[in-house]
């Protein structure tokens, strides 16, 4: 099974971009997708965003991973 995870997009450099997880900060790629922004969610799996999300999404994970 494969987990991805929400996080906001903190900094955005070229293709790699730091995303906060509920504090913990880690460098991702973001090449997989297009338009991104500062302050953003997006879905990461194995260290590449995949996937962008709204905040009311991100709430409904956290409720489910908790």
């Amino acid at each position: 099974m494969c987990l991805a995870f929400p996080g906001k997009i903190k900094n955005i450099s070229g293709q790699n971009a730091t995303v906060d997880f509920d504090g913990i900060e880690k460098e991702i790629n973001i090449s997989l997708l297009s338009d991104i922004k500062k302050g953003e969610y997006v879905i990461v799996h194995a260290g590449f965003a995949i996937e962008k999300v709204d905040k009311n999404a991100v709430n409904e994970i956290d409720e489910l991973l908790k």
